[in-house]
């Protein structure tokens, strides 16, 4: 993998003027951390499209996966049923039952587990109906009885028995009031923004015109902003969604972390101008695709129903394995809460340390980037005099630092101060296995250290992690030449594309090993 350095050359004022601002609003000295909120007079900035809130990205419930959830459930709540009701009618229980007495309770539940999907009950579009899915879980409860009372009267010559018909109807309850339930939730969680997709349009012409038009009318997306390379030439808005800046100004808004998918609208035809807008844009973390050119009303509809599907070309970002981020989760959740456990002695003992060592709070707070370019707040144990502490990494630490307590030395050599980063994961801010996370500002020397690396923001397309490829292939403490830089973001990005349930394993067995190993790295 090669990572390309961003060369260096001299800048007009104006351009060092424009990157300075870039900087600042990255470092977070322009906007705040916190999600941009609506504000009075706020309005014709805001556009028809943008909620009142964002939600940051990682907090969004994908939709696919979210009904393979409540599928399961269902598809559970029929088994549960279908032992019940073989129960009752066979008096010596299911388990000593012949095939014959329980074969029409497990073909009901597998009929009806195959025609509920079938039926559409789990796809959840915006302005669907309640009564409309119980008529959709009636028509698939009416086709599988059909087929299961022709099964029993070819099987058994005779109609179903009364205790089959009570558990089918107990059933049909039974699955009514789940997906009552499911309907609420999914209400409540598209009325939160967990569900629908933000989304910026490159290109402020005719093509993003007809597409923001196709998001009014089916509100399964929100264009929250458009953005236009030929600025000079666009109009303030299009149809109510403001034109928001050019290439430079998207690259470092405020609202991109909270961006599922940049959109670029530009004609194919013009090749030379798609390449160049591509290229700009590389060096976001956010999905990336190109619209293909659409004619007719049903086209642009399918672009906004199926924003990740054709006829969407993936330009950039890395494609969303929802099954992975899934187990990801459940296993951040299962270790992260067991250690939590297990090492909170350790952690109280610090705590204590910390405070017969020197004046100040046992813990220390950074803004560091996240998932996306989310900008977070990431717990550790103090290691440094109080008074001076430094908040954006302007100075790495360097062996003998006068700024780090002698705890602080330790803690830092053990990377024990790194064990409050726990909180994070629990939280869903971080994962145990992912990049490290840098401080918003990092410097390596004079320069940003976001600035060195074209694809630096790469390494953000996965939540940050307490510990990662990287540190277990000896790239770990400061990163205070540009070739560190280089080094450790290619580890990352290399760790992006091969990530899995047993990769991240492999590499929590192997932090402990490489940190007792290796002494001879500054912390």
């Amino acid at each position: 993998m090669t990572i390309s350095p961003i060369p260096q050359p001299a800048d007009e004022p104006w351009v060092a003027a424009a990157k300075a601002l870039r900087d600042d609003m990255r470092r977070g000295l322009v906007a705040p951390p916190e999600a941009p909120q609506a504000e009075d007079g706020d309005s014709d900035r805001r556009g028809p499209l943008r909620p009142g809130r964002l939600t940051p990205l990682r907090n969004r419930i994908q939709g696919q996966l979210v009904g393979r959830l409540f599928r399961i459930v269902d598809v559970g709540s029929l088994a549960a049923l279908a032992i019940v009701g073989a129960h009752i009618a066979t008096p010596q229980g299911w388990i000593k039952a012949s095939l014959g007495q329980v074969a029409p309770y497990a073909a009901g539940a597998l009929a009806l587990a195959w025609l509920l999907g079938g039926v559409g009950l789990y796809r959840f579009p915006r302005y669907g109906r309640l009564w409309t899915r119980m008529v959709r879980l009636l028509a698939g409860f009416g086709l599988a009885g059909v087929m299961l009372t022709a099964g029993v009267w070819l099987v058994g010559g005779a109609p179903p028995s009364p205790v089959l018909t009570s558990w089918f109807a107990m059933a049909f309850v039974s699955l009514a009031v789940l997906q009552a339930i499911w309907w609420g939730m999914v209400r409540r969680w598209r009325n939160a923004g967990f569900l629908t997709p933000n989304i910026v349009i490159v290109g402020a012409n005719e093509a993003a015109g007809k597409l923001i038009t196709a998001a009014l009318a089916s509100r399964e997306v929100n264009v929250v902003g458009v953005f236009d390379d030929r600025l000079g030439r666009a109009p303030a808005k299009i149809q109510g969604v403001p034109v928001l800046g050019d290439l430079d100004a998207l690259i470092g808004h405020r609202i991109m972390p909270y961006v599922d998918q940049v959109v670029i609208a530009v004609t194919s035809a013009a090749k030379g101008r798609v390449r160049m807008i591509t290229e700009r844009l590389s060096v976001l973390p956010n999905d990336i695709c190109l619209v293909v050119d659409l004619d007719g009303d049903a086209a642009r509809t399918a672009v906004i129903s199926r924003i990740a599907d054709a006829p969407l070309a993936r330009v950039s970002g890395v494609a969303t394995d929802e099954k992975r981020a899934a187990l990801k989760r459940l296993q951040d959740l299962g270790v992260g809460a067991l250690a939590l456990v297990l090492l909170a002695p350790v952690m109280a003992m610090v705590a204590v340390l910390i405070k017969l060592d020197s004046p100040g709070p046992v813990f220390f707070r950074q803004r560091r980037h996240g998932f996306n370019n989310e900008e977070i707040r990431v717990w550790k144990f103090r290691s440094m005099k109080h008074e001076l502490t430094d908040h954006t990494a302007s100075r790495q630490v360097t062996g003998g630092d006068d700024r780090v307590t002698p705890v602080g030395r330790f803690i830092r050599r053990t990377s024990l101060d790194e064990l409050p980063q726990l909180f994070n994961v629990l939280a869903g801010e971080m994962s145990l296995v992912g990049p490290r996370p840098h401080a918003v500002g990092m410097k390596t020397g004079d320069t940003e250290s976001s600035r060195l690396v074209m694809e630096y923001a790469h390494r953000h397309r996965l939540k940050p992690g307490m510990t990662g490829w990287a540190a277990v292939n000896g790239s770990r403490g400061p990163v205070d030449t540009p070739e560190l830089v280089q080094r450790r973001v290619a580890l990352d990005i290399d760790y992006i594309e091969r990530q899995s349930f047993w990769l991240d394993l492999y590499i929590m067995a192997m932090t402990i090993p490489c940190l007792l190993g290796d002494r001879h790295v500054v912390r």
